[in-house]
């Protein structure tokens, strides 16, 4: 199926390895040029190198998404390169190991909660703008299952909950504009240097517990089979997705 993707520009953060990675190779196959960017310049010079390898237009900077300054900057950087931002996906993120509720730094709320929530919004606003002037677009969030059920990280499980909340109003409130905002929450996925990759290194008996009592495909999902739903949703195939959050999972969330 051809997405009518091609010739089209992508911005995608956390881009250098895991599922940030995969969205941008599976957007390169589908021929949109893209503009990538995470903290890491070595991961991320070695991803936009495999890419270019393959015959994609990749443009790759370094930036930190969980500052204001960070998005204004990387949104700007794509828009020189590439002359516009059609697709923004907003894929930066993580847990970063906050711990119990109560024992939670105030500097570990904000911490997490600007990776994962206000990285989205700040990056947002400035895409919103260049889409504006262009005449439409679409914003894809790569929350979490954690943002829609029961996970272990109070200020992870709010910021991701809080991506729910933000789809909807942007879907809602930027219709008018012809911006479609979805989001993507995936379930526990697996991907070397990943965080269930290092569990599985660390505490072996405690991932074979829960790949046989809580993952009903008895396996992890991948970063390609996530990424393939963003893709998707990102495109015109999707034209009505709008204002909601795709759940990416094997069923492993309890909810309805």
């Amino acid at each position: 199926m051809d997405l009518g993707l091609r010739g089209k520009t992508a911005l995608v953060t956390g881009a250098s390895r895991g599922i940030g990675r995969a969205i941008a190779e599976a957007l390169a196959v589908e021929g949109a040029r893209l503009a990538i960017c995470a903290r890491g310049a070595e991961a991320l010079e070695e991803t936009r190198r495999a890419l270019v390898e393959k015959g994609a237009e990749v443009h790759a900077t370094i930036a930190d998404v969980a500052t204001e300054k960070g998005c204004l900057e990387v949104v700007a950087f794509a828009k020189d390169a590439l002359g516009s931002v059609d697709v923004l996906v907003n894929n930066a993120g993580g847990s970063l190991g906050s711990g119990p509720f109560d024992e939670v730094t105030s500097e570990a709320w904000t911490r997490v909660v600007d990776l994962n929530l206000m990285s989205a919004v700040w990056c947002s606003q400035a895409a919103v703008r260049l889409m504006k002037e262009a005449g439409g677009g679409t914003i894809v969030h790569v929350s979490s299952i954690c943002g829609l059920d029961y996970c272990t990280s109070a200020p992870y499980t709010a910021a991701k909950a809080g991506i729910a909340a933000l789809t909807k109003e942007m879907g809602t409130d930027l219709a008018k504009h012809k911006i479609r905002v979805v989001a993507v929450a995936p379930g526990s996925t697996m991907f070397d240097g990943g965080s269930w990759d290092r569990r599985r290194k660390t505490h072996a008996d405690l991932v074979a517990h829960m790949l046989e009592h809580e993952l009903p495909w008895k396996r992890f999902g991948t970063a390609e089979e996530i990424a393939n739903v963003v893709v998707f949703v990102a495109s015109p195939r999707a034209s009505w997705v709008t204002g909601s959050t795709v759940v990416v999972d094997g069923a492993q969330r309890r909810g309805v």
